[in-house]
C-alpha cells in the first residue's frame, strides 16, 4: 500500500486541482436515447445484443420497477406480474428496483433493496434476481437471509462469472457484500473501513448550493458506485461524499480467509477524482465516473490519467452507466438534487427524465 501511494503521488498532485474543472479538450457529443416523462430512472443495462433495460425505483409517479426499451417504449420486464407493486407480497414483486447488470453469460441481474421511497426496508422483499435473457425467465432469486436485511439498503451489483460471486455496495452499513452464487451465502467485508465511508461533514455542492434538506440534513452516502474490470482482476469502489477512488484485487476480495483488517491492507488508492456517483469499467481498463458538480463524465485510464469524456448542461446528477455493443456509454440522470426534498419543497427537476449515450474514447 505504501509503495502504491508513492507511485500515485505525482498523479494526486496534478488531479487535486484537475478534478475541480473538466479538461478543456473538445468533449464527445451527448446523444438522447429515450425520454421517460416524470418517471425517474436509476439503473441501466445494455446487453451484448443491444437490448436496453431501465430500473425505476419506487417513487411517485411510478409504473414499472424494471422495463425493457422496445422501439423507444417501456415494457414491463420480465413481465407485468413482477412489476405489480404489492408490499404484502414483497418476495414476488419488485418493491424498489435499484440496479440492473448484464453478465457475460446472457443473464440479466436485478437488484431490489426493497426500501420504497428510500424509506424502511421490507426484509422479505430484499432480493437479487437472475433472469435468463434467452427466454426471459427468472432462474433464481437470492434473498440475503443471512444478513440483517432490515438494517441494509443494497445499492449496486457486479457479477463475477469466473468465481461465481456477486459484489454489492451497501452504503447503509458502509460495507461490501459478497454473495456466493453457488451456495447463496453472503458476507460483509470492509465494514466501516475508511475506503467505504463518506467523509464526515462532507456536503455535495451542486447548482450553487449544498444538497441539504429542510431539516439541515445533508445528502450523504457511504460506498455507492462500484466497477469490476472485464478480466475480473480489480474491483473499484467509492463513497459519494468524498473525492477518492479505491480498488482492490479481486483475488484478495474473494478470499474468505482474510479478515477486514487484512483486506484493508490490500485496498489501493487509485486517484483523486472529485465527487462521483456511479461507475463502470470498459474492456480497455478505463473506469468511467460521473461528475455532478461539473455536469460531466470523467474516466481514469488504465495508466492512471484522469480525462473528461463529455460535459453537457443536461447531465444533472448523472447516475448509472452501461456499455453497449455499439461502442457507446449509456447513462441515466436521476436529478436527485433537484427533488423537492432538497429545494424547500419546490420541485426543480427538468422534465422529461432521459437516457443518454456518448461514444467511448
Amino acid at each position: 500500500m505504501k509503495a502504491l501511494v508513492l507511485i500515485y503521488t505525482t498523479l494526486l498532485m496534478t488531479t487535486l486541482t484537475a478534478y475541480a474543472q473538466p479538461d478543456k479538450q473538445e468533449s464527445a457529443k451527448l446523444i438522447e436515447v429515450a425520454q421517460f416523462g416524470h418517471y425517474q430512472p436509476i439503473g441501466v443495462a445494455v446487453t451484448q445484443t443491444g437490448r436496453i433495460f431501465i430500473t425505476f425505483p419506487r417513487h411517485m409517479p411510478y409504473e414499472y420497477g424494471v422495463a425493457e426499451l422496445v422501439n423507444g417504449q417501456r415494457r414491463p420486464y420480465p413481465d407485468a406480474e413482477w412489476n405489480k407493486y404489492d408490499s404484502t407480497q414483497a418476495d414476488r414483486h419488485f418493491v424498489n428496483a435499484q440496479a440492473a447488470w448484464p453478465d457475460d453469460q446472457n443473464n440479466l441481474w436485478i437488484l431490489d433493496p426493497a426500501n420504497p421511497m428510500d424509506g424502511t426496508t421490507i426484509p422479505t422483499g430484499v432480493k437479487l434476481l437472475k433472469i435468463n435473457l434467452s427466454n426471459n425467465q427468472v432462474e433464481h432469486v437470492y434473498r440475503f437471509e443471512d444478513l440483517p436485511r432490515e438494517k441494509i439498503a443494497l445499492n449496486d451489483v457486479r457479477i463475477d462469472t469466473k468465481r461465481q460471486l456477486a459484489y454489492l455496495s451497501e452504503p447503509k452499513t458502509s460495507s461490501i457484500i459478497i454473495l456466493d452464487l453457488k451456495t447463496g451465502k453472503s458476507r460483509q467485508v470492509l465494514q466501516e473501513d475508511k475506503s467505504t465511508k463518506a467523509e464526515p461533514g462532507f456536503k455535495l455542492h451542486l447548482d450553487g448550493k449544498d444538497v441539504v434538506d429542510d431539516r439541515g440534513k445533508a445528502f450523504s452516502s457511504n460506498v455507492n458506485g462500484i466497477a469490476l474490470t472485464h478480466d475480473f482482476k480489480y474491483f473499484y469502489f467509492r463513497a459519494i461524499n468524498q473525492t477518492k477512488l479505491y480498488r482492490i484485487a479481486v483475488d484478495y476480495l474473494a478470499n474468505r480467509s482474510l479478515t477486514d483488517a487484512e483486506l484493508s491492507k490490500h485496498v489501493e488508492l487509485v486517484s483523486e477524482t472529485g465527487i462521483s456517483h456511479g461507475m463502470i469499467a470498459d474492456s480497455k481498463g478505463n473506469v468511467y465516473l460521473t461528475d455532478s458538480p461539473n455536469k460531466a463524465i470523467r474516466y481514469v485510464t488504465s495508466n492512471g490519467h484522469l480525462e473528461t469524456l463529455v460535459q453537457d448542461k443536461r447531465l444533472i446528477w448523472p447516475d448509472t452507466f452501461a456499455i453497449g455493443p455499439d461502442g457507446y456509454l449509456y447513462l441515466t440522470c436521476s436529478q436527485i438534487n433537484r427533488a423537492k426534498k432538497y429545494n424547500h419543497g419546490e420541485n426543480k427537476v427538468e422534465y422529461p427524465f432521459r437516457l443518454f449515450k456518448v461514444k467511448l474514447p
